[in-house]
Parts: structure tokens; C-alpha cells; sequence
């Protein structure tokens, strides 16, 4: 299905994109070093930062897919926000976010070196560029299948548009450009995505009559152990409560990065604050249209399209710009993240530690705008790559996720909470915990269990949850009982914790 926009919404839609790009450019004047580019010159406000942390979370990859999965499993899926993100932020607000800051760090991996050694900098931070790597093709995804079904190109055509459009701002204006262009996205996203709702809610009679037409299954936020969905509370509770979502909010290069280009600690803290009272009104506004397209489009042959058909159906003319601006908006506020901050995890990481230790500011600034424009071309080849497989956006998104987020978060807790820990329980435990994910994976994929005449792993779709628990649980254990048995690190390094 693809809808013609009428000429009206492509004024609106091409007068937000000229202004989102415009206000990228202009920032960009003002960057002379390589703190400017990375970091916004620690200059940025707590009330411009929490805007930018949601729209980041809010990518392309969360309407099409929150919405889609939503479509599928129901109101369970709100729970990657409320339990997922609120608690975490208002944690990581209160205890990590400043020590990190007051720490004058630019990177995670930064401070893992602080506090255990090299070895261990250098494996989480590689790790988190592949991911960011892979991540970035699923944003760009995600925008080609919303833009395919509204203007009838190509999926090709649709990445390198938004690849080119995001990349230009991106790679001139640094941070500082990615934390205000999505100030700007943030108030267009929740503007487009209510009005799609409300749109929705007025189709079917109102609030009251949508609710009553769900189905109870559909209503419940708490799912059985033995649900077929990706979702039993189980693995809400101890893989998302407990694990994803921490790892996320407090070690996500993305995320973090955010605050510590905040003009104090205090300010850091209370983008956090802010973010996550915005944080809690997003499920509303995403999970909401996903079960208003069960009711109006039962019939979908993809959950993913649930989102687009609503557009293409209830929106008139010039609302559908806006939208489309909207998700655009969202698609954009997470791939400019996510290019800024794997950037920086190859400058500072890298580049920096190994190649040109003695590299001055404009040295850096260079690098991270070279390394942004290769992200670029990588992250429209992985989309192209991305596009072959059956599996859901939002899944995808979450498998590579959980291979490794689980064990960064053991190594993390270790360094920030416990002296005793050490670099080789550190090192050992995250790729110990990494292993224990991927070979979960493995032993759950069907044509391996096949291969080897074995059962899947788990007996629930997508158990993404599940390898996280698992990687954490291992890394954990082979952290501590490998710190306790190696040498203790010197006092400089035992300092650099949360708990002095």
C-alpha cells in the first residue's frame, strides 16, 4: 500500500526538514575542537539534554516497532517504558549520572580504563561500536518501510535520503547540533504520534468504546512464564527491570554521552529527572496506535505495518506532512545520536589511546568527523543487509542489545559499587557473559538446533529477555570469583567508585 502525500504535506514536510537541517548547520559554525564535537564544549542545558535523551530512545525503530509489537502481543509491550525506562532514569539520575560526570570522562569505556585497565576499555567499547554499527542500519530501516508506504519509493531510495540528510548535520555540528535538532524532534514526534491516536480513538468511538473492544489478553500488562510471546513477566522483571534497562541508561555510550556534555553535575542529574517525567507518557502515545490498528486493521500481514496503515488511513491531507515529519523526527534524533557517539567511541577509545595518544583538539575534531562520515556509508550497507531478514524491527533492535548489555552491566555495577573487583574479573566475566548470550542465541535459532538434532533453548518467541538474565548472571559470578582470586587493584584505582 502506498499513499500519495498531497502537495500540502510536502511543504510541511519539507519546511521542517529545511529547518532541522538549518539549525544543525548553524550550530556547527561554532565548533572549533574536538570538545565541541563530542562533548557540546560541557555547555549544553539539563532541560535541552532530557528532551534529547527521549527523543534518542523514541528512534524510528520504537514507533514502527513498539507500535508493531504492540499490534501483536498488546499492552505488555507498554512495560519497556514504564518498567524499562522510568525507574532506571530516576536511579541513574540519583547515584551514576554525576559520579560520572565529576569523573571528566568523554566515554564509558573511559572510565572502565580509569578503573580497571585497558583490556577492559578496549573490549566493551568495540562492543559497543559493533552494536551502534548494526543499530544505526536499523534505524535507517526502519525510516525506508515508513516512507515506502507513504511515498511508494524504494527502500533503497528511502536510507540514502535519510542517511544524507542526517549525516550532513551530524558530521558539522557534533553533539551540541544532535541535543538541539532533537529538542526540536522530540516536540514534533509526540505532537505527530498523539495526533495519530487521537485520530484513531475518534474512529472508534471514543476512549471508552476502544477499551472495551480489546480483548483481555490484549489488556494485560502482565503475561504468564509460559506466554508464546516475547514478553512473560519473568523476563520483564529480572531481564528488563533489572538488567536491559539499567544497562541502558547508565552505561549506553548514546545515552550518557548526553550528560556529560551538561554545564554541572546537578544539571546532568536533573536532564535525567526531566527525561524520564517525559518518559512516562510515551507509551501512551506509541503502544496506544499499535492497539487501535489491531481494531481498525485486523488483517496485517506484517505487525510492522500497523503504524503506516494508520497514517495512510486516518490522516487528511497536511496532518499526514506532519507525521511524517514527526517520525522523521524520531527516525533522526536516534541516528544522529548513535553516529555522535560511535564516533566518539572511535576517537577516544581508539584512536586516541592507540594510534595519536598526543592528538590536540583539532586532530580530534577531524577524526570524529571522518569516522562519522564512514558510520554513514556503513550504516545505509547494514539497512540494505538488514531489509533481507523476516524477524520484526523491534526485535532485531533487542537481540543485539541483550547479547551484551547484560555482562557491560555486571562489569559496570563491579566498578562503580565494589572495591574488591578487579581488571581480570572484569575482562574475564564479560566475555565469559558474552559468550554465554551468544550461544544462547545460537542453541535457540532453528536451523542450528536442527543442524545439531536439538530443541530450541527456550519455548517462547524471541526470549531476548532471557539471554540478557543469563548474561549478566554469568558475568557476574566469574567477575567476582576471579577478582577474589587475583591481586587487588592499587587504591588509585579502588578510589573510583560510587560507594568511597
Amino acid at each position: 500500500m502506498s499513499t500519495t502525500l498531497t502537495p500540502l504535506d510536502f511543504v510541511l514536510l519539507g519546511l521542517y526538514l529545511a529547518g532541522t537541517l538549518g539549525v544543525g548547520l548553524w550550530i556547527g559554525r561554532s565548533i572549533r575542537t574536538g570538545e565541541d564535537f563530542f562533548l557540546g564544549g560541557r555547555k549544553l542545558p539539563w532541560w535541552a539534554i532530557g528532551m534529547s535523551l527521549v527523543a534518542t530512545d523514541i528512534g524510528g525503530p520504537d514507533i514502527i516497532g513498539v507500535g508493531g509489537a504492540a499490534y501483536n502481543h498488546g499492552m505488555a509491550v507498554a512495560n519497556f517504558e514504564w518498567i524499562g525506562c522510568v525507574p532506571a532514569m530516576i536511579v541513574g539520575a540519583l547515584v551514576f549520572i554525576p559520579f560520572f560526570w565529576r569523573m571528566g570522562v568523554a566515554t564509558i569505556p573511559e572510565y572502565l580504563e580509569k578503573r580497571f585497565d585497558v583490556r577492559v576499555r578496549t573490549a566493551l567499547s568495540i562492543c559497543w561500536q559493533i552494536f551502534m554499527a548494526c543499530n544505526l542500519g536499523v534505524m535507517l530501516l526502519a525510516s525506508a518501510r515508513m516512507m515506502s508506504e507513504l511515498f511508494g519509493w524504494g527502500e533503497t531510495t528511502c536510507i540514502l535520503a535519510t542517511a544524507v540528510l542526517v549525516g550532513a548535520y551530524t558530521i558539522v555540528g557534533g553533539l551540541a547540533a544532535v541535543v538541539y535538532t532533537d529538542m526540536i524532534q522530540c516536540t514534533v514526534m509526540i505532537a505527530g504520534c498523539l495526533g495519530v491516536l487521537v485520530l484513531g480513538l475518534v474512529e472508534l468511538g471514543g476512549p471508552t468504546a476502544f477499551w472495551e473492544q480489546l480483548e483481555p489478553a490484549q489488556k494485560a500488562l502482565v503475561l504468564p512464564v509460559d506466554t508464546d510471546t516475547p514478553f512473560p513477566w519473568t523476563g520483564i522483571l529480572f531481564g528488563l527491570a533489572m538488567i536491559l534497562s539499567p544497562a541502558y541508561w547508565i552505561g549506553n555510550q548514546a545515552i550518557v554521552q548526553r550528560s556529560l556534555g551538561a554545564k554541572s553535575a546537578f544539571q546532568a542529574q536533573a536532564a535525567y529527572v526531566w527525561g524520564a517525567l517525559l518518559k512516562s507518557l510515551i507509551p501512551v502515545i506509541i503502544v496506544g496506535p499499535g492497539l487501535v490498528a489491531v481494531l481498525l486493521y485486523p488483517e496485517l500481514d506484517q505487525a510492522d505495518h500497523a503504524f503506516p496503515q494508520l497514517v495512510a488511513g486516518l490522516l487528511p491531507a497536511g496532518l499526514r506532512g506532519i507525521f511524517l515529519a514527526a517520525f522523521l523526527a524520531a527516525l533522526m534524533s536516534s541516528v544522529d545520536s548513535y553516529l555522535n557517539s560511535a564516533s566518539t567511541l572511535v576517537a577516544h577509545d581508539i584512536y586516541r589511546r592507540f594510534v595519536a595518544p598526543e592528538a590536540d583538539a583539532v586532530a580530534m575534531l577531524r577524526v570524529g568527523r571522518s569516522v562519522t562520515a564512514i558510520l554513514v556509508i556503513w550504516s545505509i550497507a547494514c539497512a540494505m543487509v538488514m531489509a533481507r531478514l523476516d524477524e520484526g524491527i523491534y526485535t532485531i533492535f533487542q537481540t543485539l542489545m541483550s547479547f551484551f548489555q547484560g555482562p557491560a552491566l555486571a562489569v559496570l555495577l563491579a566498578g562503580t559499587l565494589w572495591k574488591r573487583a578487579t581488571g581480570t574479573g572484569a575482562l574475564v566475566g564479560f566475555l565469559g557473559g558474552l559468550v554465554t548470550t551468544v550461544g544462547q542465541f545460537l542453541l535457540n535459532n532453528d536451523a542450528v538446533c536442527s543442524w545439531l538434532g536439538l530443541r530450541p533453548l527456550f519455548q517462547i518467541d524471541e526470549p531476548f529477555l532471557y539471554y540478557s538474565i543469563w548474561g549478566f548472571l554469568v558475568a557476574g559470578g566469574l567477575l567476582v570469583t576471579v577478582s577474589l582470586l587475583t591481586r587487588r587493584e592499587p587504591d588509585e584505582k579502588t578510589s573510583l567508585t560510587v560507594l568511597r
